[in-house]
């Protein structure tokens, strides 16, 4: 419905809509009608609220998308959550006036930080420098304010818009990475250093020194489920959660913090996530802490479920990043020093920031071996909605540093990139700029083996062939390498628990501590389960994720999950072998079932809990000393593209990928996982651009304004492969993470657009020296690309004194 101040000038323009007609129309072929419809009413809380419709997926028993949250069955006294957020990114509060709203029927109760003691209130995964509802000063638009909690969906929302905040505005309002940096707006702490050799002794004696810079742009997750949660009030003070999140036993915690209440009276459940990518590894939390609180305290179940624009305004990006690199080489390209600075965005609060930055220091060097290297980190604050977790976790952000150095560095030499990657990369036992030893190195091998199987040289000359024959449309042939640390830096995390049940029909319930989003991670389980224990896979299922089932675990991240849960899985059906063991040996022509019988009679447990702690973990910024991961994911790709000089579009003709992912469990899992983590990835180096106002307002908050890969930006070959021949002795049954690694290697397609571009300046007589800034969208692309129309527009826009007075509509966080 159209608001009063816009109904009053359209008057007799506009339809008026008549709720006393019934409303006619199709859902899925079949005819729906409404007798009374309810003109604000959304078509998306219609479907969900009335229709109980949610997704198709096929294979999902529940009949649903994985948006598996919020379609638990509902219950008959079950209340609504809607939140009031704020509107300002920096001001304070000067009153909350909520009468309006509690006037409403079917309005229940308004929730603030009224309701909370100062303790309760607290809230954030490390630092607990956020609030559940914030009170006095807000510091980015979309911080929760507060909470109406009423019938339905619908009320509940109508009631929040009706919540009057009033404001004092602050200053300053900071919001891209250049304004922290020159207000010098970092959290305390800061900067993190990892030091290696004598820096300065070997720039001073480099043959050549290279200057430059590396910007990024965030990344939306865009998971198909938005923030979900619903609470369930039990006896005695217990509530049970179910919520879309990564990290059962983080919300738990904070519940628990947030009730009063001891944490073995909060039972926090995942059947099964709409998607996560980092997403719900923390920020789950925002949403997860007051729906549990209004349950608690109106002893009835409440839900709550963000919308789309609701979720993309207030959860979080992929950390923005600037890099500044100096380098110094030997004349025949060798590295010989290097020094970086890393700056991220973190938003409003610190969340995951300060481990997001650590990774990104850790992968600075991305594949290549620099002896004398010392990076510097900084954790910005900005006011923009926390950033937070999301696949890579900084590693992408680091490796695309060293990607950009090493060409810069080529380009000054007037060398061939190929051969300076080949003569500075890693080989086995070298040493990184952290002290760790690389062993078991074959990021060479799949380097050697894309440019193989891409017949790389051949189709490089093809291609300078077709820029020769084509002025407006260029091609470019990129190959890039990746090396990715697995474990969470934060060694206590590193750690896993199992649960098993054997029934007397032979039949196994298995629970582990890690929460299924699509990776297929309960499947690698039942694999490991049904190889250790001898049994069909059918024999053994996975309900869910619960902290009543595997305590303390650690959240699904890190790319660790199948590492880590697979390992205590596996220790735990090793148990229950040890203890068939001596029945088997008795009855050795007998199955599975005679055997689990015959146990049960004996008095034997069939129930078995396993644990698992990665060895020999642990480093320590202090003294740039010990282990900081396990082992390395290697990769290689090779891609091919064609831009349009004049639109700046650009087409993907070709990827070819190379992973070392170790004995593969399951090759069509993992091979899945590469093609839709490098195709996240070509969405995060070309496509996906978060615009931001000036004041801090999140202009993306859909997919209208937001663009996402789809179907046509697959590329139209997209070959992948894995190693073979390469087992790695540091995971369960010699296996690899696949979740994370192969992301960054979509900046072969970034590396591919920046070749087509200089070959378009080439054609205008200019550098191959340009910045072009992550993501590269078709604008930036089309002015990159320096044309005589590019250079009339660029003229008209920068002429007179008002020019340097228009205030950008739009910035870069």
């Amino acid at each position: 419905m159209a608001p009063s101040s816009v109904r009053s000038e359209t008057d007799g323009l506009l339809p008026q809509f008549d709720t006393n007609q019934p409303l006619v129309f199709f859902v899925n072929g079949k005819k729906v009608t409404d007798d009374g419809p309810d003109p604000e009413c959304t078509l998306l809380v219609y479907l969900r609220e009335k229709l109980r419709l949610c997704g198709t997926k096929l294979g999902c028993a529940e009949g649903g998308c994985g948006a598996c949250t919020v379609m638990v069955s509902k219950f008959a006294n079950e209340l609504y959550l809607a939140f009031v957020y704020s509107t300002k990114a920096h001001a304070k509060i000067l009153s909350i006036d909520a009468s309006e709203a509690l006037k409403q029927e079917g309005v229940h109760r308004f929730f603030s930080a009224d309701d909370l003691t100062e303790e309760q209130n607290k809230a954030g995964p490390v630092f607990h420098d956020e609030f559940v509802f914030v009170k006095d000063v807000v510091t980015t638009q979309g911080q929760i304010i507060g909470a109406i909690v009423a019938d339905n969906q619908t009320i509940a929302q109508r009631a929040a818009r009706q919540v009057k905040v009033t404001y004092e505005e602050l200053q300053p309002v900071i919001v891209t990475l250049e304004d922290a940096i020159r207000l010098e707006s970092f959290y305390p702490g800061f900067p993190r250093i990892i030091a290696k050799g004598d820096v300065e002794k070997a720039l001073s004696e480099a043959d050549v020194i290279i200057e430059g810079d590396c910007r990024m742009g965030g990344q939306e997750h865009f998971y198909l489920e938005t923030q979900a949660c619903l609470a369930v009030p039990k006896d005695s003070d217990e509530i049970e959660v179910i919520s879309s999140t990564q990290h059962p036993t983080e919300i738990q915690h904070h519940v628990a913090q947030t009730l009063g209440i001891p944490a073995s009276k909060v039972v926090s459940r995942v059947k099964r996530l709409g998607g996560g990518f980092g997403g719900k590894e923390s920020r789950a939390a925002i949403v997860a802490i007051p729906v549990a609180l209004a349950a608690h305290r109106m002893g009835r179940p409440v839900r709550c479920m963000l919308d789309r624009d609701e979720d993309m305004a207030v959860s979080g990006t992929r950390h923005p990043f600037y890099f500044h690199y100096k380098v110094g080489v030997s004349k025949d390209g060798k590295l010989l020093a290097g020094d970086f600075r890393a700056y991220n965005n973190a938003g409003h609060s610190m969340d995951l920031s300060f481990a997001v930055l650590e990774r990104s220091m850790f992968h600075i060097q991305n594949a290549y071996r620099i002896p004398h290297l010392r990076v510097r980190g900084w954790v910005c604050r900005t006011n923009l909605p926390s950033n937070t977790a999301f696949r890579g976790f900084g590693g992408p952000q680091g490796m695309m540093a060293a990607e950009t150095m090493m060409r810069h560095v080529a380009r000054t030499l007037n060398r061939d990139y190929v051969e300076l990657i080949e003569l500075n990369m890693y080989r086995e036992g070298d040493t990184t700029h952290y002290n760790q030893q690389i062993e078991g190195c074959n990021v060479g091998k799949c380097w050697s083996e894309v440019l193989q199987s891409a017949d790389f040289a051949k189709r490089r000359e093809a291609v300078e062939k077709f820029n020769e024959e084509h002025r407006w449309r260029k091609r470019g042939i990129h190959v890039v390498p990746t090396m990715f640390g697995i474990a969470f830096t934060v060694l206590h995390l590193n750690q896993s628990g199992a649960l098993i049940h054997v029934y007397q029909d032979g039949t196994v319930l298995l629970t582990h501590g890690g929460t299924e989003m699509g990776q297929g991670l309960h499947t690698k389980m039942i694999q490991v389960a049904a190889t250790a224990l001898g049994i069909p896979f059918d024999r053994i299922h996975i309900s869910e994720t619960s902290t009543d089932k595997v305590p303390n675990t650690s959240a699904t991240a890190a790319s660790a999950g199948s590492d880590l849960n697979g390992t205590a899985v596996l220790n735990a059906c090793l148990t229950i072998r040890e203890r068939l063991e001596p029945i088997r040996k008795e009855f050795p022509d007998k199955d599975w079932n005679f055997w689990v019988s015959k146990a049960y009679f004996s008095r034997v447990s069939l129930s078995a809990t396993g644990f698992y702690a990665t060895p020999d973990l642990g480093y320590d910024f202090g003294t740039n000393s010990g282990k900081a991961f396990n082992y390395y994911t290697y990769g290689a790709a090779c891609s091919e593209v064609e831009i349009d000089c004049l639109t700046g579009d650009h087409q993907v003709i070709r990827t070819d990928v190379v992973m070392d992912l170790g004995s593969s469990i399951n090759p069509a899992i993992d091979i899945g996982q590469i093609e839709g983590g490098f195709m996240q990835g070509y969405g995060l180096f070309t496509l996906e651009e978060m615009v931001y106002s000036p004041q801090g307002q999140v202009f993306s908050r859909g997919p209208g304004v937001y663009k996402l890969p789809g179907f046509a930006d697959i590329p139209g070959e997209f070959n992948v492969s894995l190693l073979t021949g390469a087992p790695n002795p540091r995971a369960v049954y010699s296996s690899k993470a696949v979740g994370e690694p192969p992301l960054f290697l979509a900046s072969s397609i970034f590396f591919a657009i920046r070749d087509a571009i200089a070959a378009a300046r080439k054609e205008e007589k200019l550098s191959d020296d340009f910045t072009l800034v992550s993501p590269a969208t078709s604008s930036r692309i089309r002015t990159a690309c320096q044309d005589k129309f590019v250079e009339r527009f660029t003229k008209q826009q920068s002429n007179g004194a008002e020019a340097a007075r228009v205030v950008p509509w739009n910035v870069m966080p």
